[in-house]
């Protein structure tokens, strides 16, 4: 979108009469981006910028879609609403996103770390999400001990959780300090891989997530968020 000026944003946005929003200008009751602004013709752009009229964010375009892709630490809950945690994925995301009700597409348990999505396209969420797509979920795994290879046959043949036998799963061994495992699945349970493991008599250590189909975590650094180019959007559509 191109930008406009700031007086002609917010009178488009109905948030007060032009001659009201003027005065607030004057009175430096309007920022953007966390700056007051003096000039009528400031140029500002509704999805990007943030602005604030007399202390109140102004609504942006919500039909815009957007996907980010969030590196999460371990402690945060992948959820947008939670009173007992302590921190959600939702403190992680850029204040510029935060207008645009964006849900974490799957989940991360707290004590796990990695690739997370966050959009507001249903449509793509279901994609990603139905296992009817079989996309691809790779993790880095820390054990409490080597498997030993009756465990790995049994993860490739699938293992009987309450729920049902989980889909055959592709381990290899790592060398990516501190983990010594990747491990691929197809679904998506609750807590699917510690179970798989506690299963055999293993305790993970460490879990992270490095893969949803063609999309990577790279290296983007813990805690950070930013856009998925149209690339890496095609290529989880995809992959």
């Amino acid at each position: 979108m191109t930008s406009q000026p700031v007086i002609k944003a917010l009178s488009s946005a109905g948030v007060d009469s032009r001659r009201k929003i003027a005065e607030a200008i004057k009175a430096g009751s309007v920022t953007v981006n966390g700056k007051p602004v003096e000039n009528f013709n400031h140029p500002v752009d509704s999805i990007k910028d943030e602005i604030i009229y007399k202390g109140k964010p102004v609504g942006v375009e919500r039909n815009k879609k957007v996907y980010l892709i969030i590196n999460k630490p371990k402690g945060v809950v992948s959820t947008t609403q939670d009173r007992n945690a302590e921190k959600t994925i939702m403190e992680l995301i850029p204040e510029k996103y935060k207008n645009y009700h964006l849900y974490p597409v799957g989940r991360l348990d707290k004590d796990s770390t990695g690739l997370l999505l966050m959009t507001n396209d249903g449509d793509l969420t279901y994609q990603v999400t139905h296992p009817r797509f079989e996309h691809e979920k790779e993790y880095l795994v820390k054990l409490s001990e080597k498997l030993d290879p009756q465990a790995i046959a049994e993860l490739k043949r699938g293992i009987d959780l309450e729920e049902g036998k989980t889909s055959p799963v592709v381990i290899r061994t790592v060398s990516s300090s501190p983990f010594n495992y990747s491990i691929v699945i197809h679904e998506g349970r609750k807590r699917q891989i510690r179970r798989m493991f506690a299963h055999l008599g293993y305790i993970v250590l460490e879990l992270k997530r490095i893969r949803i189909g063609g999309l990577k975590i790279g290296d983007l650094p813990e805690g950070s968020a930013r856009e998925l180019t149209v690339r890496e959007l095609k290529s989880l559509l995809t992959g």
